[in-house]
């Protein structure tokens, strides 16, 4: 038998597996779609569940405040501490609030926070909403006559899309409060003057570029953990899954949406 008859039948079969692998992109794609576009129907609709949304956003919020506060305050901590030996081979430790500034507010404060509520937050949404689907407790729901998509989706995105920019915006100032420690002992700066270095170099763009991105971060980690657990397999491995994939998928999708953020932010400087 020749080379070219060994190979036929397999070429056929890898070309079927691709084109299979193709479509389920897509499809995948189309359900992702469907989905968001689901959300931005129901969420302008009657009845709206304000009682479940506060609820959730104490759930995103107000659980979270330890952790932020702690990652926030180590961060400007490390940051200002492996940032002074550079300057100082210039001589230019002075500048060391202005740069704390400038990294803190523009992009480790938003950064930060996506990255801690994506891994808690997110995995606790879509291991909830896995869990329910598991259980049939969401064809329940729709068969009683209850809106589970706006009961349960609506409410848990709206309140991570509201909680996380506020949460950035506390861990910015947490930050620059564990930076000001560390240039208070190393540099004696007071803290009226660190505070007027802090605030020079920024613009009104980096506040607004700041509360974009802290936005779209909360939004996503919303909708994609919601979307994994609403649709989570079948079985209590589905549960574990469907937390796993929240928060993978929401880092991805942070650092891709951080890069063009910055990028629409550049053109505006």
């Amino acid at each position: 038998m020749s080379t070219e008859d060994k190979l036929s039948p397999v070429q056929p079969q890898k070309r079927s597996s691709f084109i299979r692998g193709l479509e389920d992109f897509f499809l995948s794609i189309y359900r992702i779609y469907l989905f968001v576009a689901r959300f931005f129907k129901e969420v302008f609709l009657p009845p709206y569940e304000w009682n479940e949304v506060v609820k959730q956003c104490y759930q995103v919020g107000v659980r979270s405040f330890t952790l932020i506060t702690v990652t926030g305050f180590i961060v400007g901590v490390i940051f200002t501490k492996q940032s002074r030996p550079s300057l100082a081979e210039f001589g230019a430790t002075s500048w060391l609030p202005g740069l704390v500034s400038i990294a803190i507010m523009r992009a480790l404060a938003p950064l930060v926070t996506a990255l801690i509520a994506a891994g808690k937050v997110g995995s606790s949404i879509g291991a909830e909403l896995g869990s329910m689907r598991v259980t049939e407790q969401i064809d329940a729901m729709e068969v009683s006559g209850t809106k589970p998509f706006k009961y349960l989706v609506c409410t848990r995105v709206i309140a991570t899309t509201v909680a996380i920019p506020l949460l950035a915006t506390y861990v910015g100032f947490i930050a620059l409060l564990g930076g000001f420690l560390n240039v208070n002992a190393g540099e004696g700066t007071t803290f009226s003057t660190y505070m007027q270095q802090v605030f020079e170099p920024l613009t009104f763009i980096d506040f607004e570029a700041s509360l974009a991105k802290s936005i779209v971060f909360g939004f996503t980690i919303g909708i994609v953990s919601c979307y994994q657990g609403f649709f989570a397999d079948k079985g209590t491995e589905g549960v574990g899954k469907a937390a796993n994939a929240s928060v993978v998928t929401a880092m991805f999708l942070v650092f891709i949406e951080e890069v063009i953020i910055v990028q629409i932010a550049g053109w505006f400087r």
